[in-house]
């Protein structure tokens, strides 16, 4: 598989994620209002359409699940052996079927039978050394309309998070990791220079939102258990409004081919 040695494996730490991510406050609003938007990309298609989807670095398949339930025909590409193998038993638990590709992302084009309806990438882009060679990638992947459900973790957010912590020398060192292998990612992505490679391809944005604008800079951190509901209620009402959307700890974007 060819894939730079700068681009990020999980199989060393793929049974931290369920612990450390799906099950917690963060993740619970950024699983929340990511549905929203698929079930919102969903809806301009005819209803009761069986959609070809490629969840592309899907880990553990939760969102790959969901949307086979819903009867779409989903194929999952993940480069960790172990993701997959958790997203298979999560997926015979849901009672329902997947494709599965062991593949980076670079070269998943060879191992797909045919260009698909919908393109999920959530959560990778930041892990990759050469993004627009990625995501060059999963153009060529689509379909002519095609669309692409990008989430990268935000380099504006991350900075400002940083900066209100006080961690001034790793504000000043751009923010560049110390320790690797941690759960933190490699590339923070800027949304100009994601809206940039997108145009490129050329690929239109039709939709933006931000996953958690409040959650990880609330002081009191027991309130992000104890009122979740309310926090989540204004997650939601905030969540594609400026100046929120752009200090969001990660951002979606909906394009299309």
């Amino acid at each position: 598989m060819s894939t730079s040695a700068k681009d990020r494996n999980f199989d060393d730490i793929a049974g931290k994620f369920s612990q450390n991510i799906y099950g917690t406050t963060k993740g619970r609003i950024r699983e929340t209002i990511i549905w929203q938007d698929l079930e919102h990309i969903l809806s301009t298609y005819p209803k009761g359409k069986s959609l070809t989807i490629l969840d592309a670095g899907g880990g553990q398949g939760q969102i790959a699940c969901r949307l086979a339930a819903l009867g779409h025909d989903v194929t999952l590409c993940d480069i960790s052996a172990n993701m997959l193998d958790i997203a298979k038993q999560n997926a015979v638990q849901s009672g329902v079927q997947l494709h599965y590709i062991h593949s980076s992302i670079q070269d998943i084009a060879q191992h797909l039978p045919e260009k698909v309806d919908l393109v999920i990438f959530h959560a990778v882009l930041e892990w990759v050394s050469d993004p627009q060679l990625v995501l060059s990638t999963l153009y060529q992947c689509l379909h002519d309309s095609g669309t692409l459900s990008l989430m990268f973790y935000n380099y504006h957010g991350l900075f400002f998070k940083t900066v209100t912590l006080g961690n001034f020398g790793y504000a000043d060192a751009g923010m560049t990791k110390r320790k690797k292998k941690t759960l933190s990612p490699d590339y923070p992505r800027k949304l100009e220079d994601v809206q940039q490679w997108l145009a490129e391809l050329p690929m239109t944005i039709v939709g933006k939102t931000g996953i958690r604008v409040f959650h990880d800079y609330m002081t009191n951190k027991t309130k992000q258990q104890e009122a979740f509901e309310e926090l989540l209620k204004l997650e939601q009402q905030y969540c594609r409004q400026e100046p929120y959307l752009s200090l969001a700890r990660y951002i979606h974007v909906i394009a299309k081919k």
